[in-house]
């Protein structure tokens, strides 16, 4: 039994050690300062840290990769959560129309409003990326403003007019 049993400690440690050397993107593209959020959209600071505490790591191009990131099999999933994230929302590259734009932000706000995200897995090990109720509150108020002001911009003044 203990034969087996030390046998079995050593293939699993060798497929353990294996599974290291299968390559994960761990990449941060560059970004562009102009095609960011904060480029494209008002956010005011205190939105701006909510965000950037909560969202970055897997909706931008600022991921911090932690050290669980470099330890297969969790590697492989941080790296597709981070993927998935980018895909689905990038601050990092907000090249959005208008109307995608606020698709973007109505899906961003029914994902907080249903405690979605971030996601539960990631706060077990980010517990301060949790958004508080004001925190929620406040994201949300900005995101309806933000909102109406991306479907309702003001209309340009015509200076020409004025002799």
């Amino acid at each position: 039994m203990r034969k087996i049993l030390k046998r079995t400690l050593i293939v699993l440690g060798v497929i353990f050690i294996g599974i290291q050397l299968y390559p994960v993107d761990r990449t941060n593209p560059p970004i562009d300062p102009e095609m960011t959020f904060q480029a494209k959209v008002n956010v005011p600071p205190h939105i701006d840290k909510l965000v950037r505490n909560s969202c970055y790591d897997c909706h931008s191009h600022e991921t911090t990769w932690p050290w669980y990131s470099y330890v297969a099999p969790v590697s492989w999933l941080v790296a597709s959560d981070v993927e998935e994230g980018r895909t689905i929302l990038n601050f990092s590259n907000w090249d959005y129309s208008m109307f995608r734009s606020v698709g973007r932000l109505d899906q961003m706000a029914e994902e907080v409003y249903q405690d979605r995200m971030p996601l539960p897995n990631y706060l077990i090990v980010h517990p301060s990326a949790k958004l508080l109720a004001a925190d929620k509150d406040s994201l949300l108020d900005w995101i309806e403003v933000v909102r109406e002001e991306i479907m309702n911009p003001p209309e340009e003044s015509d200076t020409t007019a004025q002799d």
